[in-house]
């Protein structure tokens, strides 16, 4: 439920950009309408070390219910915010600000849900549990798809522009309250009530001795972060803009390509039990790294929603095999007294500098070079840090359970 409401914007960007950021050029606005949803990137950090020190000193439910009452404080500011033919100037920035919102929110979210998700799992099934935070990412997008979709299949574009797009946003604010009433009623953390003492400043415990584990998290990162964005988040609009797809079709084949991540991340969290954390993600990062580039090439040269179907699906579980794992193999990377800290600066400052812009780098790359396939050489280049990031990794949980 958190993560719909932060992703939702980037469905919708598209329509956005002439509702709110009308520059007389379709390419401006829309580079102004992705670049404001990379601005609520910028306050992922901030969030990080304020929730997640928060959420090590008071405990993972306390620090959850903090963020999903902000996330639906800034859902709300979209989806009631007057257009730019209405208000103005002040319009971009109602938008802006709720970005903001959003940013700060999100920035305490990971940290505290991975900890809580893996701290009640049993021993030999970490894998299984921390795949639940990708499966339910999965989830949240595919909702928002879901809705888009239908939206854009059932709607006139004046009835899309006029009132339509506001849809997915107020189904946000409905769904908060379940998704606040289930954290006020969560026990905590096991592991967390267990380690007595807590420390009262776990941001300077992170710095002070576990800065190497935040860098390599950072690295680990990177090709989560960029393959999510742009294959299940960007894509619609790249279908659309450079492939000339409805965006219908656009939205309902990336729902095909989540249905993937939802259903094989959990899978693939399973068998890292088995077989180490480390083994999965090597493969998928191998992958992706030789394989973009070709598929790429296909799709703009055969465009159609089947052959995106098929690309939705191939990238869909690849990121599932990445992603899968990797959640857990970050939180084992710290203690349960900074477990949250770490976390949360590992992942929001990757998000924040490789994630949260890719749909904005994409766009630029594509308007810079002229290429339509000029977006796959960042996807390599992220994939091909995660992997040496991935590589030089030796922790209890990379290796295969049978191992000594």
């Amino acid at each position: 439920m958190e993560w719909y409401d932060f992703a939702v914007y980037g469905f919708f960007s598209v329509t956005i950009a002439r509702l709110f950021f009308p520059t007389g050029s379709e390419l401006m606005s829309l580079l102004l309408t992705v670049g404001t949803f990379g601005v609520g990137f910028i306050m992922r950090p901030v969030g990080a070390i304020v929730l997640g020190s928060y959420s090590d000193r008071a405990g993972r439910k306390a620090g959850l219910m903090i963020t999903i009452m902000l996330m639906a404080l800034g859902t709300a500011l979209i989806g009631l915010a007057p257009t730019y033919a209405t208000a103005g100037i002040f319009a971009p920035i109602m938008i802006v600000i709720a970005r903001l919102i959003q940013g700060f929110s999100a920035g305490g979210e990971i940290g505290g849900s991975t900890a809580l998700l893996v701290e009640y799992a049993p021993p030999e099934k970490k894998g299984f549990y921390g795949a639940w935070q990708q499966a339910s990412q999965g989830a949240a997008l595919l909702l928002g798809s879901l809705v888009g979709a239908l939206l854009t299949a059932c709607l006139s574009s004046e009835q899309l522009a006029s009132w339509g797009w506001r849809v997915p946003f107020i189904l946000g604010l409905v769904i908060a309250p379940i998704g606040f009433w289930i954290r006020r009623n969560i026990e905590e953390s096991p592991s967390f009530l267990a380690q007595g003492t807590r420390t009262a400043t776990p941001l300077a415990d992170t710095v002070r001795n576990h800065s190497k584990s935040v860098f390599l998290g950072l690295a680990i990162t990177v090709a989560w972060t960029v393959c999510t964005y742009c294959f299940l988040v960007y894509m619609p609009t790249y279908a659309v803009r450079q492939l000339h797809l409805p965006q219908s079709s656009s939205l309902f084949a990336n729902c095909i390509g989540l249905v993937a991540v939802i259903v094989l991340a959990p899978l693939f969290g399973a068998w890292s039990d088995r077989v180490g954390k480390r083994l999965p993600l090597l493969i998928a990062t191998s992958l992706m790294t030789v394989l973009t580039y070709p598929l790429f090439v296909w799709i703009t040269s055969f465009p159609s929603f089947e052959s995106l179907v098929t690309v939705q699906l191939i990238f869909g579980a690849l990121t599932a095999m990445y992603t899968g794992p990797a959640p857990t193999l970050l939180s084992e990377l710290f203690p349960t007294s900074v477990r949250s800290t770490g976390l949360s600066l590992a992942y929001n400052f990757a998000v924040t500098v490789f994630g949260g812009f890719a749909p904005f780098i994409s766009t630029g790359l594509i308007a810079w070079t002229g290429s339509s396939l000029a977006p796959t050489f960042y996807v390599i280049s992220a994939n091909v840090v995660s992997l040496i990031a991935v590589a030089t990794l030796v922790t209890k949980s990379t290796r295969p359970r049978f191992a000594s």
